[in-house]
């Protein structure tokens, strides 16, 4: 093992060890002997079994095979999602040939974050992840299923999903994936012509053409953002099928592995001999993995929220740091848009996940000794599917990458360090997406701030040309507990525009940005939160703001005295917690944990309001 990485390892199983204990305990503890449905009151049971019809009632009321729940994140409002339209019926289908039976116990909630972008419904998007989790557990929570099938692939939707499935760490589960939508414009392109409309050089439906030629069909959007990060970080972690992630929607392998997926999920359960509870696959070592798999492709950076949440929720403790070294150790070795001109369909046809999980196995960077859904071993995932005759067959092909230019090998990569950097000063904690910058960027900044409390205020300053200078363009007042921490990618295009005509530019924010983001230095995710103490609180227009990437620095450039005398400002929040429903989820956002230990709302059974360090039951 890479000795930067074994060394962080050894260290969240140090950090996490009593916790993860406890986690370890209660799941064991939730083992039972024979299907679970067998142990309810006949009167309970028969609710469950109250639309059976036939063999299936059959085999539900007297077989002892496995019971199999589907949470289903299904709609056909988006492309994603409109995939799952006709799972459940092949899924069951699928296990019934297995000797199970399965039922979907839930649906999921599930959101666009390119709809919502820069509108009111985004201060929901974080929160839905909760809500996910949350609505898994109650699905999962009749105690009738032997383990469960989750279907979600997109920004919040896959790790609420593992949030709530690890309440349940005691059952096998397996996620089943959509696979991406085919290549349309090139995202470059809209890029471009994105830039174009800010400035006024092209119509509003010139515009709606170059997104619809982008957004064309079924599946996720193709550039490598927050939903096809989810894709990787889960097959890293063992928990798809291998080369289950990036399959197209309309390949007939794609429902070749959905069937696979759904018979493999029975021979886990705990009526057989290759007991594999999710609880086990989702462990330190495992999420290292997903740690160095992000980095290693210049991953979204809405992974450093949910790859902690997910780890919280198994009982592993881990934090920025751990992705700032981990990053620092490990090379980046794919390039796709937003890193490169390429999409996820590139990266799939240069080899995929199998080349790039053998390089990083190669070169010592993951964990091979990891406990996944394909059996013990993360060398099972330097194979790949192909359909040959109705069936799958796993080869070693293809054994190095087939584009260089998408997927770099271990003695050539694009650079010696990942993705992602944490950055502190007195202005808190952030992180940057170094792999996304301009070619030429420039990685150290030290600007007049220009203070902004909503998206619309720095449009308008864009608009007014207030904007063309030297800025550190300063959003506060959009973290977890201010406004639910919405992503502010819309802005990327106005600074972008900045920044082209000379100025140095960047943005520090206690907001997110989208996966997409990139090409401006961001430091992002600032905790505490300007509401909750944070000093951005204080900052003033004109006052500088110093933003090193090599040396991990964000410094506010003000007297340490003229601070002490300054009063925090107050947040102006009414409009932007009211309206599309955002009222509704105020006990939630109020609970909401800083964006390094997640920025979610479970997992604590007391928390005072604002905390930022504090200890949390599993």
């Amino acid at each position: 093992m890479n000795s930067v990485v074994e060394k962080v390892t050894q260290r969240i199983i140090e950090r996490s060890r009593t916790n993860r204990e406890g986690y370890l305990r209660h799941i064991e503890a939730a083992r039972v002997a024979g299907p679970f449905r067998h142990r309810l009151p006949s009167s309970n049971l028969a609710h469950g079994l109250a639309v059976c019809q036939g063999g299936e009632c059959q085999a539900m009321r007297g077989g002892q095979g496995p019971n199999i729940g589907i949470i289903t994140s299904y709609n056909d409002m988006l492309s994603a999602h409109h995939t799952y339209e006709h799972y459940p019926a092949m899924i069951k289908k699928a296990v019934a040939a297995a000797g199970g039976t399965a039922q979907v116990a839930a649906g999921v909630p599930a959101m666009c974050d390119g709809v919502t972008q820069g509108e009111p419904g985004m201060d929901l998007s974080l929160i839905s992840r909760d809500v996910i989790a949350m609505s898994t557990v109650i699905g999962l929570s009749h105690n009738v299923f032997d383990g469960a099938l989750l279907l979600g692939i997109c920004d919040k939707i896959m790790p609420g999903l593992l949030m709530g499935g690890l309440q349940f760490g005691h059952l096998p589960m397996i996620l089943v994936p959509g696979g991406p939508m085919r290549t349309g414009l090139p995202n470059r392109e809209k890029a471009l012509a994105r830039e174009q409309f800010a400035q006024g050089k092209i119509s509003k439906e010139e515009m709606l053409a170059v997104e619809c030629a982008s957004y064309h069909g079924a599946g996720t959007c193709t550039f490598y953002g927050t939903a096809n990060s989810n894709q990787l970080i889960a097959e890293i972690m063992g928990l798809h099928l291998p080369g289950a992630s990036f399959v197209n929607p309309d390949d007939p392998l794609r429902e070749a592995l959905t069937n696979a997926a759904s018979a493999r999920v029975c021979e886990l359960t705990h009526l057989g001999e290759n007991y594999t509870p999710l609880g086990k696959v989702v462990s330190e070592r495992s999420v290292v993995n997903g740690i160095v798999g992000l980095v290693a492709t210049g991953g979204s950076t809405n992974q450093t929220m949910h790859l902690v949440a997910i780890a919280r929720a198994a009982g592993i403790r881990i934090n920025w740091d751990d992705f700032s070294e981990i990053s620092d150790a490990v090379p980046l070795l794919v390039r796709i848009y937003p890193n490169g001109p390429g999409d996820i369909n590139s990266f799939q046809a240069a080899g995929g996940m199998a080349v790039l999980i053998r390089e990083l196995l190669e070169g010592g960077f993951l964990h091979n000794e990891v406990m996944t859904v394909a059996g013990e071993g993360l060398e099972r995932y330097t194979q790949s599917p192909t359909l040959e005759e109705g069936k799958i067959r796993w080869s070693e092909e293809p054994k190095e990458s087939r584009e260089k230019e998408v997927i770099a090998p271990l003695a050539q990569p694009f650079s010696p360090s990942g993705g992602l950097k944490a950055l502190s000063g007195n202005l808190g904690r952030a992180v940057i997406k170094v792999s996304a910058l301009a070619d030429g960027a420039a990685t150290t900044i030290e600007a007049p701030a220009m203070v902004f409390h909503t998206q619309a205020a720095l449009e308008e300053a864009f608009r007014a040309g207030t904007l063309d200078r030297d800025v550190v363009a300063v959003i506060r007042f959009q973290g977890p507990q201010a406004t639910g921490m919405p992503e502010l990618h819309k802005l990327i295009t106005p600074l972008s525009v900045v920044m082209g005509r000379g100025y140095r530019v960047a943005m520090v924010t206690d907001g997110r940005l989208s996966g997409a983001s990139g090409k401006v230095p961001a430091a992002i995710h600032v905790t505490p939160e300007a509401l909750c103490g944070g000093l951005l609180a204080k900052v003033r227009d004109g006052d500088l703001i110093r933003l090193d990437v090599g040396a991990g620095v964000l410094e506010l450039l003000v007297d340490a005295a003229e601070l002490a005398k300054r009063e925090y400002v107050e947040a102006e929040l009414g409009e932007q917690r009211c309206g599309v429903g955002r009222q509704i989820f105020a006990a939630l956002r109020s609970d909401m944990l800083g964006a390094e230990e997640g920025a979610s709302s479970l997992f604590t059974y007391v928390k005072e309001k604002c905390k930022v360090n504090f200890e949390v039951e599993a």
